[in-house]
């Protein structure tokens, strides 16, 4: 059975605004780099949603540079959170317009670095919307994936331009 999908995915090369539903979201900090600590920021959140029985949900959420992974819960789901325990957070997270730009390839900092790129030059050229907040990874595929066919994005809140 797939998982069930928190909002609809980016295309790969497609650059678009979107809309994210309010939702909860379970969060694992590390240190440094998202790159360097994925194994350990994904362990916690594995643990928690195995023994809670709660079902796994993509995408996967990362920040980059202030190592965090975030899992959606599916509303159906939420019921079977207990809480905060030691290395994962819950949390609840309001409606959110990003800037996406979906790509294809392995989850690596170079792919991500290079999505991010384009994502902001496409978002410099838009007359009605700048960004609000650091840039994102979003991941669609499990790590057994062949990474040509992995599907991720990467995000940038952002808000009306505010004119002069």
């Amino acid at each position: 059975m797939a998982a069930e999908t928190a909002f609809p995915p980016t295309a790969p090369g497609v650059a678009e605004f979107k809309t994210l539903p309010a939702g909860m979201l379970l969060k694992s900090t590390g240190r440094g780099s998202y790159f360097d600590e994925s194994n350990r920021l994904f362990g916690p959140l594995f643990s928690y949603i195995s023994k809670h029985d709660i079902a796994m949900t993509t995408p996967v959420e990362a920040q980059i540079d202030r190592a965090a992974m975030y899992f959606w819960v599916a509303p159906g789901q939420q019921s079977k959170v207990t809480g905060n325990t030691p290395g994962v957070e819950v949390m609840q997270i309001p409606e959110r317009r990003v800037a996406s730009l979906g790509a294809r390839g392995g989850y690596s900092r170079e792919n991500f670095e290079k999505t991010r790129d384009e994502l902001l030059a496409w978002l410099a050229k838009q007359p009605d919307m700048e960004p609000a907040g650091e840039p994102y990874a979003v991941y669609w595929n499990g790590p057994f994936t062949p990474w040509f066919t992995k599907r991720s994005e990467v995000h940038i809140p952002v808000q009306p331009r505010r004119r002069p």
